[in-house]
């Protein structure tokens, strides 16, 4: 009798053992920053651009936060970036896109890439496109993304900035960053400063 209650312990003990290695797995995931890897991998990413701009975007004629002025980054793009100190280099009046796409490089999928603006689509229409649309990029953030077709996860008409800022991890300045949207910058060091939209991500 004892040796069959010493081997149910055991049975049980690796049973609990297995669900907590399950629900800590579990954990992991749902706390990612934004349930995609590929989206923080740094080494894919220009940091730093040119500072040239896409044919046909058109400057901000009153943004909230004007060229040369001083924001709080309140965005995770990429590592060091949330909490980041920005100077704002341009700012501009457009439709911003979240992207979904396949690198042309080859690799995973890239889902809800932050951000691809109307002017960053190849042969791009009149209006803004919904959600569903297949598009194909002209933007080049990210490895394997130019020439790329994507699917729009979501669209936001706003003002995107292209900022200059240290990452809070350390490391050289980037330079020309693109982009940034308004709802993303806050003066004050509070999520959703200076958004003007009342969208909240």
């Amino acid at each position: 009798m004892k040796k069959q209650l010493a081997l149910l312990s055991v049975a049980t003990m690796i049973a609990l053992s297995g669900c907590a290695k399950i629900t800590t797995n579990d954990n992991l995931a749902n706390n990612s920053p934004n349930g995609n890897h590929s989206e923080m991998n740094n080494s894919d990413m220009n940091h730093s651009t040119t500072g040239q701009v896409p044919k046909g975007l058109k400057e901000a004629k009153n943004p909230t936060y004007k060229v040369g002025s001083q924001a709080i980054i309140k965005a995770g793009h990429m590592e060091g970036m949330n909490g980041a100190a920005a100077t704002i280099v341009g700012a501009y009046a457009t439709t911003a896109y979240a992207v979904s796409y396949i690198p042309v490089t080859g690799g995973e999928k890239v889902t809800n890439h932050k951000w691809v603006i109307h002017e960053e689509i190849k042969e791009a229409s009149g209006k803004p496109y919904e959600p569903g649309a297949k598009v194909d990029l002209e933007a080049d953030h990210m490895k394997g993304m130019n020439s790329a077709t994507a699917s729009i996860d979501s669209a936001e008409q706003t003002t995107v900035y292209m900022v200059d800022y240290t990452p809070t991890t350390g490391g050289e300045k980037v330079k020309n960053h693109k982009w940034v949207t308004e709802s993303e910058l806050s003066k004050d060091g509070t999520i959703g400063g200076g958004d003007k939209s009342g969208m909240k991500r």
